[in-house]
């Protein structure tokens, strides 16, 4: 058995985006400690350290909480796990992917991608990083989620982590009211499934290396997000491409129905002046090796197949 409590901020204050820095998720006063997490009607809270800042993306009148990759990134480094530049996707691979499908969601991966070498402030992978999320969301057509300017500064700040991190925010904010408007929901479920998909994949393997139980923790407390991915995603199930993504999704929803939650209930703390609702419900995530074990390899084949 294994516990872990998670802290909530205002879920209002990530509405999801579905660009490319979008996925960091973390605005300027934020730092990497405040956050999220929403599983469905369940709402839990954590410590710093644990702790999920979720966006939430509206479908067809639903809400879906989906996790952002940077606080998976700020875990791994706050447990002692070095940078470790085979962790991603080479980003000089970006001008190998041909359909709209494989552009979207290594826009989400290679936007993880940015937030890992980003926590670990390795400047020029951020830029070959930041280059590559570029042309993606160019090729897609979402480039215009990005004003110029915002993007010189991001550009100007490589090597301050804090700078980068407001400038995550800001960007945030540019590209939620951008794919809002021209309706862009196929690319950013992509873009979603990208970055949660690259996320639990860092996990996995850092888990493998440390067997940290914050890190495993956070393995087994993805099962909410992984069932709000499939249905994010089921709208699209026809389209070439999406049915083997979408199959493998739910091979892992599976596996995650074994891995059991339970929540304590403890009273939301609000700051009226702040708008911030703390959730402060604790939950206990039990998982087991073999569970864990199953979950690491099948996410490797479907990351595997995704970046290929």
């Amino acid at each position: 058995m294994r516990k872990k409590a998670l802290t909530q901020m205002n879920l209002r204050n990530y509405i999801l985006t579905l660009g490319v820095i979008a996925l960091i998720g973390i605005s300027c006063g934020d730092g990497g400690n405040g956050t999220t997490e929403a599983n469905g009607t369940e709402e839990n809270t954590s410590d710093n350290s644990t702790g999920e800042s979720n966006q939430l993306f509206e479908m067809e009148g639903k809400l879906f909480s989906i996790p952002s990759p940077v606080q998976t990134a700020f875990l791994i480094k706050e447990v002692g796990s070095n940078y470790d530049p085979t962790f991603l996707n080479d980003a000089k691979v970006a001008t190998n992917y041909s359909t709209n499908f494989k552009k979207g969601i290594n826009l989400g991966i290679y936007s993880a991608d940015l937030g890992y070498v980003t926590i670990y402030e390795q400047t020029q992978d951020a830029i070959a990083y930041l280059t590559a999320v570029k042309k993606l969301a160019n090729d897609l057509g979402v480039s215009g989620a990005f004003d110029m300017k915002l993007m010189s500064r991001f550009e100007g700040n490589l090597g301050n982590r804090d700078s980068l991190l407001c400038l995550v925010g800001d960007a945030l904010r540019a590209s939620d009211a951008y794919l809002k408007n021209n309706q862009r929901n196929d690319v950013g479920s992509l873009v979603l499934a990208g970055g949660w998909i690259e996320s639990l994949y860092f996990s996995t393997l850092v888990a493998a290396r440390s067997h940290n139980d914050d890190v495993i923790n956070r393995i087994g407390s993805q099962k909410a997000t992984c069932n709000n991915l499939v249905q994010l995603l089921m709208p699209y199930y026809s389209k070439e491409d999406y049915t083997a993504l979408i199959d493998q999704l739910m091979e892992l929803n599976d596996v995650y129905k074994g891995v059991e939650i339970v929540y304590t209930y403890k009273e939301p703390t609000v700051d009226v002046g702040k708008k911030k609702t703390t959730f402060n419900s604790v939950s206990d995530v039990r998982i087991t090796d073999e569970q864990l074990n199953d979950i690491s390899q099948k996410i490797k084949i479907i990351r595997d197949q995704l970046v290929s």
